[in-house]
């Protein structure tokens, strides 16, 4: 069985997503970052990065949510795409992993993380994160799914930080992209959504982001112990 090293932020819940689509059966394993569970030797032997996700599959250890959506596809064969597609997935979870993600969570950290309000951060990862969802609004016009003319893992992958739009971008969410919202309503109707929310309800994970969650959660901003 999966073991699937969780918590509740966009890359896991992509995974999330992933194991409930495909019904693969999973165990859930609490990695309560703000309690700095993913610095501990134990979880750095699973994920060196000190980040969640990660899974173990038997002795092997996957880290990195696209990572691991692209090894459980390409084993179970479920959401892995047409090999004609092949170029145009690694393309665009690429895109995901290395664009859009980045520039959404560095958007969101200096917009309501940092400690002090620094007007060229906000704009440049405000503007950066905007362009990259321009990127997608401009792909889905005509299209219902990322890659080719199904469901697959590009979906799965963009869903998980599209899901925090407000948050990204401000209130107006994706308002100002109708492809975009289309797309993410059509995602949003599948029940494997609903199942992926509800993982992980039933454990306390800390909620206060107090001195000590904020040096768990960004250690590169303090001195070393």
């Amino acid at each position: 069985m999966i073991k699937f090293f969780f918590h509740h932020t966009p890359n896991p819940m992509k995974v999330a997503l992933y194991l409930e689509e495909s019904g693969l059966p999973y165990q859930v394993v609490a990695v309560d970052t703000l309690k700095g569970e993913q610095h501990t030797p134990e979880y750095r032997a699973i994920n060196p990065n000190g980040k969640a996700p990660a899974i173990l599959d038997g002795d092997t250890r996957v880290f990195d949510s696209n990572a691991i959506l692209l090894y459980l596809s390409e084993k179970s064969g479920k959401l892995a795409g047409k090999a004609e597609d092949r170029a145009e997935m690694l393309s665009w979870l690429m895109f995901i992993a290395s664009g859009l993600g980045p520039y959404s969570g560095q958007s969101v950290h200096f917009r309501h993380a940092a400690p002090e309000k620094l007007d060229y951060a906000i704009n440049r990862y405000l503007r950066e994160a905007e362009r990259h969802y321009e990127v997608l609004e401009t792909h889905l016009e005509g299209r219902s799914f990322i890659v080719g003319d199904e469901y697959t893992i590009a979906d799965v992958a963009a869903w998980g930080w599209i899901d925090k739009a407000t948050v990204v971008l401000g209130e107006e969410g994706l308002a100002p992209f109708p492809n975009l919202k289309r797309w993410f309503a059509s995602i949003e109707a599948r029940p494997a959504v609903a199942r992926a929310r509800n993982i992980g309800t039933d454990i306390e994970f800390k909620k206060e982001f107090d001195e000590d969650a904020k040096r768990a959660f960004f250690p590169s901003n303090f001195p070393k112990l």
